[in-house]
């Protein structure tokens, strides 16, 4: 019975985002339609860390359209500003950065221009409801879930799959608000957090839309499950947003680990460090800090880093 009473990791501020970068203090007047959707004044609610090979780590602003880049010591930057709400980001092995973003679709930055275009290769963008994260398989096939305003009450959030060779694919269209998806080590299986409070999986083994998804895992409390990790002996993380968090699953579902904040309950994504063992797990507070904890298993490699 071990396995359900996880043992507790503890996190520390590794970095926070400067205030030059917040708006509604030093930045009056500015407000974004995320924004006026929130109760108060947001002045930034960060999303969607991802490593790229020099180990700078990128993330989103969802309601400011912005991408930040913190360079390994810490010190943050803006990379890119353009019209939208980007949320999960994940970087490509030609140094490309891919955004899901909830107004505009799947976006793509140029990380030495900063410039940010629609993915056009994705048709039609406009029938999507709101994508919100994403992840590329080994083979660079493109993972997405498009959640919109999808939840108990309408279970209609899709997961998509994108290769050059097939095009746009349809996984499964019967989600309560999906959002963190990632691949199981095997890449057999796509598992997808969603507003049951539980993580689905989703198996590959046929090219055709699979059957039998099933629960994966369940989230205890009112959180929903945001973004999610893989680490190399197959265990599942989890950010459960609201309970301030990060959930570990073993490879049968079972709880291992509990990593809990030391700032605040909005923790929403994370990201394993690139460089080094790969131990290091950073984690996203979307109120404007990047966290930091050390784990026992190295994480997944990502495509970026193949």
């Amino acid at each position: 019975m071990d396995h359900y009473n996880p043992e507790i990791i503890k996190t520390e501020v590794f970095a926070t985002l400067p205030e030059k970068f917040r708006y509604g203090g030093s930045h009056p007047g500015k407000r974004s339609t995320f924004s006026a959707r929130q109760p108060g004044n947001v002045d930034c609610y960060l999303e969607g860390p991802s490593f790229d090979r020099e180990g700078n780590l990128y993330f989103t602003d969802v309601p400011y359209g912005r991408i930040f880049r913190m360079e390994p010591n810490g010190t943050i930057d803006l990379a890119a500003e353009y019209d939208g709400e980007p949320n999960g980001l994940k970087i490509h092995k030609d140094g490309r950065i891919f955004i899901a973003d909830f107004r505009n679709g799947i976006m793509v930055m140029d990380p030495k221009s900063g410039r940010v275009e629609l993915f056009n290769d994705i048709k039609p963008a406009e029938n999507l409801k709101g994508p919100n994260d994403l992840v590329f398989a080994a083979n660079g096939d493109l993972y997405f879930t498009d959640q919109g305003k999808t939840g108990l009450q309408d279970p209609t959030g899709h997961v998509y799959r994108y290769s050059e060779c097939r095009g746009l694919e349809t996984l499964i269209g019967t989600l309560p608000g999906p959002n963190g998806i990632t691949l199981d080590n095997e890449e057999k299986i796509v598992l997808v957090g969603n507003r049951s409070n539980t993580v689905w999986s989703i198996p590959l083994n046929e090219m055709k839309p699979p059957s039998r998804a099933a629960v994966y895992c369940f989230l205890p409390g009112r959180g929903t499950p945001d973004g999610q990790a893989m680490d190399e002996a197959g265990n599942l993380l989890v950010a459960q947003w609201g309970m301030g968090m990060v959930r570990v699953f073993n490879n049968k579902g079972l709880p291992i680990y509990d990593i809990h904040s030391c700032t605040g309950p909005k923790l929403n994504n994370l990201a394993y460090g690139a460089t080094g063992d790969r131990k290091q797990l950073y984690i996203i507070d979307g109120s404007g800090a990047v966290l930091f904890a050390e784990m026992p298993v190295a994480g997944q490699p990502m495509y970026a880093h193949l």
